[in-house]
């Protein structure tokens, strides 16, 4: 089981990151590129075409502005794409606090899906990652389980007290 992790700026590396620990967390292996769909479509495709003969069966793609890599991605290939929205920190403009891209990537056109989680929550990407290979891969359920089973138990007894308020 693996994971291929694209996004369209170095300067997104911090967020992106996240995704990458979620993964390492639960077993599941990972390659990263940094790629814009914009400068570089003909090395995006490639290195699409390497993750999937590598054996990625999930695609999480961070981007921000217009947004278009989650969409690009999704058009040159049937995997799943998650799609994070990420907040534009560099290049001279800071863009509508990454509400721009969210709205790019969660309005794709019908017929080629791209899951979208929070502006700039690619930890969620990689939670949804490990779901959706959990269904093929029992041992990757059982240890989504016990994660959920954890969180339960630490609100409980978070939430099991009175507060003073």
């Amino acid at each position: 089981m693996k994971v291929a992790i694209f996004f369209g700026s170095k300067s997104d590396t911090d967020t992106m990151k996240k995704a990458a620990a979620v993964l390492k967390e639960f077993g599941v292996d990972y390659c990263s590129y940094v790629l814009s769909a914009h400068r570089s479509g003909e090395l995006l495709r490639q290195r699409l075409q390497e993750a999937e003969a590598a054996g990625c069966q999930v695609i999480i793609a961070g981007a921000g502005l217009a947004a278009h890599l989650p969409g690009v991605i999704a058009s040159m290939t049937v995997l799943p794409v998650i799609g994070v929205p990420l907040e534009c920190i560099s290049g001279g403009s800071n863009g509508l606090g990454g509400m721009d891209a969210l709205l790019s990537i969660v309005q794709m056109p019908k017929q080629i899906p791209v899951a979208t989680v929070g502006i700039g929550n690619a930890a969620n990407a990689a939670y949804l990652a490990v779901e959706i290979l959990g269904i093929k891969y029992p041992e990757l359920r059982e240890k989504l389980l016990e994660f959920r089973k954890k969180l339960m138990e630490e609100a409980a007894a978070k939430g099991g007290a009175g507060v003073e308020l």
